[in-house]
């Protein structure tokens, strides 16, 4: 049987806190008078249950290719936050107060109306995917807007710093135990795709790390968290990436001493012993020095040649900054193909996550490939695709937290008091995120973007404990059962449309993934074309088949398979991938042209004509439209004319593979034997692997020219460069008949015997 629901004083005091005593020593105060409900006693354990997913989300991997890191992460966060939102629903189902609403709460969700709107005239599955990422950023919020009482702000923040603890762990096993369990780019990555996105986590959750170790009160919980923190500054090290190495060191030299100097009081630090005091700071110094100049054992990080150890790493890495950074003035093309676009479209912006979509069409003359999926700056990609809306995020944003810090830097009463280190340490995290957030994209990623709106969240829960600014920011939330009925129903569905959402983005990355690794092996062979593996072709083919009608969208695996089959001469295959991918992303030139190549290949001249007028109107200048333009003008038989494209293209400094290859070719057709020498000798040094068939090639030159003497030698180079005994194979056969009995004398060397 259902209890009574009590009524006045008793019931309100019945959904208050057991404690307000903050354990920094504030005494205990009469709430502030406000109509604002205290954070429920009973939770449902939905900050516990948030609090896992945050430590998970940075602490676990896949451990295999069939699955992308951010994915699993994504699941991880999402599933958590649904499910800590039901928990939190079921709990307050009988419940006839009214929760908290806080005006931040309406900045993602103007994204996400945003997003909503511009599924209907921007990229409508990118939209969708922006929609549900802001969804969920406001749903975190607001449960810690109304969960996070100062008794479980310690959970969170020890779920962030185990979480990254955690991450650091298998950062320092990669580092220096050489472990290669998770699949990723440049190491040590940790549980992450990419090294960056680990650096990145890292020091933004620092912050929380030191406060717990600034709130611990007896000795060996000071020294282990002082261990802990020292791992963690030694991980950054490790990673080399500038932006957390540049956090960083904002961070010790100036932001987090500055909130020890206004928060210490509070703190159990202030406390301490000085032996202590000094031993903490000893253990953090020791770790970060003893650990910071151990060389590392992994081959993948000494090949870098970064340096050895993780001061030399940090150091190198710090030194690089400068004009001559490759990285960065990859950033800087990136940012002007941006600026390029908010200045095309100001007011509307380019559609909720449709940056990688339209992106193509702002880049530099002559560009044909797509530079990233992100603009590496999340202000300069919110504003390119929100536009006012973008801006308007922005600004609201930046006043708050400067008003939040504000409040902080200067509290007023007792509560404010009390809230001071958390919130000073809430907004050392945020201000780490927004540094890292300058140059790459943390607010997409799903640890990251967690750790964003939890601090949020954190925040909004504090104001709404402070009482001044309540009736400005803070405001109570209509409740009642009928509410959290409905609010039930809904969690209900979106958990459902998680699990779906979730299994159908698995297996489709599961199937290109295993469609792209077959590929490549079969590649790998040097006869992919075997009779004998024809049922693995198959299986590529069925596998992509299967990937793509799941997610059509998946732009960055997909043209892999394409590829590959192009590479063996399946050119309708590869035809019908590229052009599958163009159905969602149909700006990238270098795929446009692809397609217009596989269709020439098929003699199907006409739509490879079009193909390239199209190209050509996104990209007159790229090398890839020009190359393409001569190929298919010798193919028409207009070779006079492909060879003044080629030669136009040539003295105009445009020149890839293809370009100077066709050039060479026809110039040897046209018997200008000294113009194709000189081109066949520079294709061979910009591109070394085409050095074998280019020695074979001036050997036939040379019999062209009638000088047979010169031929034998460059067929034997030729032969004796080849890298694998299939290319030996293949280029034996261009080798006129009479000549091959001279050349087998050679014996079957490779490239790879003549050590």
């Amino acid at each position: 049987m259902a209890r009574k629901r009590r009524s006045g004083p008793a019931a309100r005091r019945a959904d208050r806190p057991a404690a307000d005593l903050p354990r920094e020593g504030v005494p205990r105060t009469a709430p502030p008078a406000t109509d604002l409900a205290p954070e429920p006693l009973n939770d449902g354990r939905a900050a516990g249950v948030l609090a896992i997913a945050l430590f998970l989300a940075p602490a676990v991997g896949v451990p295999h290719e069939e699955m992308l890191q951010d994915t699993l992460k994504s699941i991880v966060v999402s599933f958590g936050a649904l499910v800590a939102v039901l928990l939190f629903l079921l709990a307050q189902h009988e419940r006839r107060q009214p929760l908290r609403w806080h005006a931040l709460l309406w900045l993602p969700l103007l994204l996400m109306a945003y997003a909503l709107g511009s599924m209907a005239w921007s990229h409508t599955f990118l939209a969708g995917v922006e929609a549900i990422r802001w969804f969920l950023f406001a749903a975190i919020a607001w449960l810690g807007l109304n969960t996070f009482s100062r008794e479980r702000l310690p959970i969170i923040a020890w779920a962030f710093h185990a979480g990254a603890l955690v991450a650091t762990g298998w950062a320092m096993a990669q580092f220096w135990g050489g472990l290669e369990l998770f699949p990723q780019g440049p190491r040590p990555s940790s549980t992450f795709i990419n090294r960056n996105f680990y650096a990145e986590y890292a020091v933004s959750a620092l912050p929380f790390g030191v406060l717990l170790l600034a709130r611990a009160r007896r000795n060996a919980p000071v020294l282990l968290l002082a261990l802990s923190v020292g791992l963690l500054v030694t991980g950054i090290l490790m990673t080399g990436t500038r932006s957390a190495l540049i956090t960083l060191a904002v961070l010790v030299l100036g932001v987090l001493p500055l909130v020890a100097w206004r928060c210490g009081r509070r703190l159990a630090c202030a406390g301490w012993p000085r032996g202590l005091q000094a031993g903490a700071l000893a253990v953090v110094a020791a770790t970060v020095l003893l650990l910071g100049v151990l060389p590392t054992s992994s081959p993948g990080i000494l090949k870098e040649d970064f340096g050895t150890t993780p001061f030399e790493r940090a150091v190198h890495r710090a030194q690089q900054i400068g004009p001559s950074d490759g990285s960065l003035n990859l950033r800087f093309v990136m940012w002007k193909a941006t600026a390029a676009a908010i200045a095309a479209h100001p007011l509307a912006g380019l559609g909720a996550g449709a940056w990688e979509n339209e992106i193509p069409r702002y880049q530099a003359e002559g560009s044909q490939l797509e530079t990233d999926y992100y603009v590496h700056n999340e202000f300069l990609q919110l504003v390119a695709e929100y536009g006012v809306v973008g801006w308007i995020f922005l600004l609201l944003l930046v006043a708050y937290l400067l008003l939040a810090a504000w409040r902080t830097w200067a509290p007023a009463g007792r509560e404010a008091e009390a809230d001071q280190p958390w919130r000073a340490t809430v907004l050392a995290s945020l201000f780490a995120l927004m540094l890292v957030s300058s140059i790459g994209f943390p607010w997409r990623l799903a640890a990251t973007g967690a750790l964003f709106a939890t601090c949020l969240g954190a925040l909004a829960a504090s104001d709404a404990r402070m009482g001044p600014v309540r009736r400005r920011l803070a405001q109570p939330l209509r409740w009642s059962p009928r509410i959290a009925h409905v609010a039930l129903g809904l969690t209900g569905v979106c958990l459902v449309l998680a699990f779906m959402i979730a299994q159908q983005a698995a297996q489709s990355e599961q199937k290109l993934v295993r469609a792209a690794k077959l590929a490549l092996s079969l590649t790998a062979t040097g006869n992919p074309n075997d009779p004998a593996l024809a049922g693995q072709r198959q299986e590529v083919l069925q596998l992509a088949r299967e990937g793509i009608a799941l997610n059509p969208h998946y732009r960055k695996i997909t043209p892999m398979v394409a590829d590959e089959l192009a590479r063996w001469g399946d050119w309708r295959d590869a035809t019908w991938i590229w052009e599958s991918v163009l159905s969602s992303r149909p700006y990238v030139v270098a795929i446009i042209t692809n397609v217009a190549r596989g269709y020439a290949s098929m003699g199907r001249g006409d739509r490879a004509q079009a193909w390239l007028e199209r190209a050509k109107r996104l990209q007159p200048r790229a090398p890839a439209v020009r190359s393409l333009e001569v190929i298919l003008a010798a193919r028409h038989g207009d070779e006079q004319h492909a060879l003044a494209l080629a030669k136009a293209a040539y003295d105009e400094g445009i020149v890839d593979y293809d370009l100077l290859n066709t050039y060479f070719l026809l110039a040897w057709r046209g018997q200008d034997f000294a113009l194709a020498q000189r081109l066949l000798e520079e294709r061979m040094q910009r591109w070394p692997d085409s050095r074998a068939r280019g020695l074979v090639q001036q050997g036939l030159i040379a019999l062209d020219m009638k000088q047979p003497e010169r031929a034998l030698p460059s067929f034997r180079a030729g032969l004796a460069a080849a890298a694998t005994p299939q290319e030996r194979a293949a280029l034996e056969q261009e080798v006129p008949p009479a000549l091959r009995q001279q050349l087998a004398a050679s014996g079957p060397q490779t490239s790879s015997s003549r050590r």
